[in-house]
């Protein structure tokens, strides 16, 4: 079952909006105790700032949620940052945006598409990835067959993971569940079946979006 996404990748934005510097920070954060962290890291790096306002959610289910204002205007900030956060449908995942005033005030409105355009582009520079269950199978070939095989896999989602050389060719592949009836048959009408395959415990892994 394909989860939630998550960022994968720490990343900084900047946007300079009627004056103001718009300073945002993106990090993964598995634990609530590595968001604070991470917020705390920013907070002392722009601590000339006027404002380091943040949001987080921690777990798939968002059991953990938190939205900061730091000073600016209730609602303006911090939850504008969560609400793309959970619009992206992102968790284990912390924003900072940090802001050094220019002189020209925004009024609530202004500040609130500020933060939320300031999260939003931070996130779509980042990147995402999706946590998906997939069922490991090492196949063992002949080497008459490999280039089919491989041929055969450039067009799909099934990813091989490892590849060892011996007399004959042995892959360890991941394969979604809905993939798995072709893969199969697919194996065995390219060896002609003279293969041998190994399904391993399902386990959680992790692909990009684009």
């Amino acid at each position: 079952m394909e989860q939630q996404y998550m960022n994968r990748i720490d990343t900084t934005t900047e946007m300079v909006i009627s004056k103001s510097r718009f300073i945002t920070h993106i990090a993964r954060t598995d634990t609530e105790e590595a968001a604070k962290s991470f917020i705390d890291s920013i907070k002392s790096e722009h601590k000339s700032a006027n404002h380091n306002c943040s949001a987080y959610i921690i777990t798939q289910s968002a059991l953990i949620q938190k939205a900061d204002d730091d000073g600016e205007p209730s609602g303006t900030a911090g939850v504008p940052i969560l609400e793309v956060l959970k619009r992206e449908s992102l968790y284990n995942v912390t924003v900072v945006v940090t802001r050094y005033f220019g002189g020209i005030k925004l009024g609530a409105g202004g500040l609130i598409r500020a933060y939320s355009g300031s999260a939003s582009e931070v996130v779509s520079t980042a990147g995402k990835v999706i946590e998906i269950d997939v069922l490991p199978y090492r196949i063992t070939m002949d080497y008459t067959h490999t280039n089919r095989f491989e041929h055969a896999l450039e067009e799909t989602d099934i990813v091989i993971k490892e590849t060892t050389y011996t007399d004959k060719v042995t892959y360890t592949v991941h394969v979604r569940h809905n993939d798995a009836e072709w893969f199969i048959k697919t194996v065995q009408e390219i060896t002609k079946d003279t293969y041998s395959l190994d399904a391993l415990d399902m386990i959680r892994a992790e692909s990009a979006v684009e």
